[in-house]
């Protein structure tokens, strides 16, 4: 299936660019190409795109300023934001980017922005077909947003394999790395229950990734030093194994069993 792609910038040059980088990746891409908002809009509304990578500053209206249009309409593309000013992240990201990329971008960043873009895309047509809305009460939907170390980044929730309570934050865990978020497990427990599995007052799994309840005596845990006697639970995506508590063991193990009944 051909994946349409609209570059907007003003500079031909880095539209020339991004053409250029996007006819190195896998896969079938047809690219469009628009000078500034206006133009954009005008081919947006009369043509079907799947992705619109999208400049920041530009003559007339910006890139937040399109982005804000296109926001809550019916089949609109993901947007993903290329632009050399890192400090408009948070407002695109408001505006419900799917990813930011800084100029120079290379191959294989955009590469990831163009996955998550149609994954991004993927889901909302999923939604759409189940009649679905916007994401489950509590705050999250489809996508985390996250603010770590300067950079912010939306990360699918179904790329989540576990969450664990650290501190004040949560650590959030795909298959590829971790991230902290700025939020509470019950946060999550109450927006998604039908997603998530407390194993722990500190760990929350995704169910669909529990692969085994093991129990174990070995010296590992939090303390090397010292023997650990207890279950722990596998996950598909992870090579960690998290601990499950004596209180949730049972419910654990219900849980396992209903998944492998329904396999």
């Amino acid at each position: 299936m051909v994946t349409r792609v609209l570059v907007v910038d003003d500079e031909a040059l880095a539209r020339e660019r991004l053409r250029d980088l996007l006819g190195r990746l896998d896969g079938a891409i047809e690219v469009g190409e628009a000078a500034d908002a206006r133009a954009a809009y005008a081919r947006l509304i009369s043509e079907p795109w799947d992705v619109l990578l999208l400049d920041v500053q530009m003559p007339g209206m910006d890139g937040l300023g399109l982005a804000e249009l296109l926001r809550g309409r019916a089949r609109a593309p993901a947007v993903v934001f290329v632009t050399a000013h890192a400090e408009h992240a948070l407002r695109a990201f408001e505006l419900d980017a799917v990813d930011y990329l800084t100029k120079p971008v290379r191959l294989e960043r955009l590469r990831q922005a163009l996955d998550k873009a149609l994954r991004w895309r993927a889901a909302g047509r999923d939604a759409a077909a189940d009649g679905a809305g916007s994401g489950p009460a509590g705050g999250i939907g489809t996508c985390l947003v996250i603010h770590d170390r300067g950079r912010t980044e939306r990360v699918p929730i179904d790329e989540v394999v576990y969450l664990k309570a650290e501190l004040k934050y949560v650590t959030v865990r795909t298959r590829d790395r971790s991230y902290i978020y700025d939020g509470s497990l019950h946060e999550f427990e109450r927006a998604q229950p039908e997603r998530w599995l407390r194993i722990h007052r500190n760990a929350l799994v995704a169910r669909e990734r529990v692969r085994a309840l093991e129990r174990v005596h070995e010296r590992t845990g939090d303390n090397p030093g010292e023997p650990f006697d207890g279950w722990v639970v596998r996950l598909d995506g992870v090579s960690e194994r998290l601990q499950v508590s004596r209180r949730q063991l049972a419910t654990v193990r219900e849980a396992l069993l209903a998944e492998r009944a329904a396999c």
